[in-house]
């Protein structure tokens, strides 16, 4: 029996150091951009251990490198970063040169098949789920983005938060820096300026809240999706629960003083900026003066 468990440890060991001679191979090929080599890489490491969870997210960033193209494209619309101004023959704009990215969708759908591999093998994996969620926010499918979002709160619940990253090494953040990096999924949707995605905003923080429901942040989340629909008393709601839970929260204090504003009562408006003046920082606390002043003009 001894002799049988030595046996297995070597043999670990040993597939332990295929997946890190693989990595470091694929990882340097990755540096000079030699896509022939990191396939051939890839492939001899697939021949050798077909489950190693590192060859999966391996597969998956070959996949999506290969995806993303930069051309250059003529627009009427400034392009983000540089641009050259093409001028007309009166010397108007009439339009802009510059350079745009877009994914090749066979690549990209590649990429998270391998990474849906990974984790249908690894679900602890929160690097994998990570990268697939950044992945699907790259190329703007937002339906999906939300959706591995919420499979990821859901599961999160199921090990109790109890994840692994790289190399299974064990996540090193707690509940509260996972539910961070959630939210800072929903200022990625808020960021994008369009209306039309607030919903995903909506259905994020709705799914927090039912696994966390004194969650503030998400309270707070949930009510500004409601403020940008003008649904003004559905936004205050979450946010009165919020000021129960942290009665000198500034943030919540003001963005209760604000939904009173746009609903048109100044009264409780004016007495939400006085609450802010009376606990926030220096900069909430003229804002909420001013407000106030306006307020009562």
């Amino acid at each position: 029996m001894k002799k049988t468990l030595i046996t297995l440890i070597i043999i670990l060991i040993s597939q332990l150091g295929f997946s890190q001679d693989y990595k470091s191979e694929f990882q340097k090929y990755c540096e000079t951009n030699d896509t022939i080599n990191q396939l051939k890489t890839l492939k001899k490491w697939q021949s050798k251990t077909p489950k190693d969870a590192e060859l999966f997210t391996s597969y998956f960033n070959y996949y999506f490198m290969k995806s993303r193209k930069e051309v250059l494209a003529l627009t009427t619309d400034e392009p983000e970063g540089e641009s050259l101004v093409i001028k007309d023959s009166l010397d108007q704009n009439a339009g802009f040169l510059g350079s745009e990215i877009f994914y090749n969708p066979t690549d990209v759908e590649n990429g998270l098949a391998k990474i849906d591999e990974g984790i249908k093998l690894y679900p602890n994996r929160l690097d994998m789920r990570f990268g697939k969620i950044y992945a699907l926010g790259q190329i703007e499918n937002w339906d999906a983005f939300t959706s591995e979002i919420l499979k990821t709160i859901d599961y999160s619940v199921k090990n109790k938060n109890n994840w692994t990253w790289t190399d299974h090494e064990k996540y090193d953040g707690n509940e509260t820096d996972f539910l961070l990096s959630i939210q800072n999924y929903q200022f990625q949707l808020y960021n994008t300026g369009k209306d039309s995605l607030i919903k995903y905003m909506r259905e994020i923080a709705l799914k927090v809240l039912e696994h966390h429901p004194n969650h503030v942040e998400n309270l707070s989340n949930l009510s500004v999706t409601y403020l940008i629909t003008g649904e003004y008393d559905k936004a205050i709601k979450p946010l009165l629960k919020a000021e129960k839970i942290r009665p000198k929260d500034y943030i919540v204090l003001g963005n209760i003083a604000q939904a009173y504003k746009l609903k048109g009562d100044k009264k409780k408006a004016i007495e939400y900026y006085k609450k802010t003046a009376e606990f926030g920082n220096e900069e909430a606390k003229q804002f909420a003066k001013q407000q106030i002043i306006e307020l009562q003009e």
